[in-house]
């Protein structure tokens, strides 16, 4: 599908950066917040249609078809079936639609995000986790884009021990920023999900990254809101047992996860730069001795 004909100029690199950047990304952040909850169905046509004009916004496959909100609109639910997720137990499938980042195998405990662009596990995770499980192992950036549907599911059986949510920047997620921004991800609002697979026990650590107008990630399992103004414990233990596919909770924009597998985890067929993922499709292999169904 080609650009909308606003996109096109909007995707130039220079103009791009300028406007989603060098503006009070904080200020806007909670601005658009505010405006995205004002419940006017006839204002919030009228905003879907100027964002078809800069996305490739389809809504065919929503639950609902008519919204009172912005919000609605970028946090809605799909239709039931529209995204199965793949049940072959020795599979990590991808928990939200997106376009694959950098990813592969992490050195040591660096990974890029972008080429020259490297940061630590220590730095994203924040001084409060041991990224050692982590260290030589595999990861993938996803990156949702403001049209793809926001809500974020658990990639296997699993079950979520801990959420360290670290206050921070709301710098734009997209390639233009990542390649001129250093340390981009360490930067912005996060959070650090640590969870343990079901099946052979292996650490898994999920960590949503806002961004420049997003700065909320919802999680069910905790009923919390996580933004720029919560003045909540940001250290949150938990034990909540989720099964494949099961929603985890979602953006109120487009934004970015990055998956993180120990040593023996690798890519799943096909999963490469720039690829595009649905939720639910393969991600990554789980280390042959566990990727076996025991007889």
């Amino acid at each position: 599908m080609k650009p909308a004909p606003l996109a096109r100029l909007f995707l130039q690199e220079d103009l791009n950066f300028l406007l989603t950047n060098r503006i009070p990304r904080i200020a806007a952040t909670r601005l658009m917040g505010w405006y995205s909850r004002l419940r006017s169905p006839w204002l919030t046509r009228l905003s879907i249609a100027l964002w078809r004009q800069f996305t490739e916004l389809d809504l065919s496959e929503a639950r609902q078809q008519r919204f009172a909100s912005l919000r609605e609109c970028f946090t809605r639910e799909l239709r039931p079936g529209a995204r199965p997720f793949d049940p072959d137990p020795g599979l990590l499938a991808s928990p939200c639609d997106a376009i694959v980042g950098e990813c592969g195998s992490v050195q040591g405990r660096q990974v890029f995000q972008a080429k020259g662009y490297p940061y630590t596990l220590d730095e994203l995770f924040g001084a409060t986790h041991d990224a050692a499980p982590f260290a030589d192992g595999c990861w993938v950036t996803l990156r949702l884009t403001s049209a793809m549907y926001h809500r974020f599911h658990a990639p296997h059986d699993l079950r979520v021990r801990h959420v360290t949510y670290l206050s921070g920047d709301t710098w734009n997620v997209n390639p233009i920023a990542l390649a001129r921004v250093e340390r981009l991800f360490c930067r912005n609002e996060r959070a650090v999900l640590r969870a343990r697979l079901e099946r052979g026990g292996h650490e898994l650590a999920l960590v949503p990254v806002a961004a420049v107008l997003v700065a909320s990630i919802r999680l069910h399992f905790l009923d919390v809101l996580l933004h720029l103004r919560w003045k909540g414990a940001h250290e949150l233990p938990c034990d909540a047992a989720l099964t494949k596919g099961q929603e985890m909770g979602w953006f109120e924009h487009g934004s970015t996860i990055i998956v993180f597998a120990p040593f023996g985890f690798t890519l799943a067929e096909g999963v490469r730069p720039g690829q595009r993922l649905r939720a639910g499709q393969p991600l990554m292999l789980l280390p042959p001795a566990t990727a076996v169904t025991p007889a």
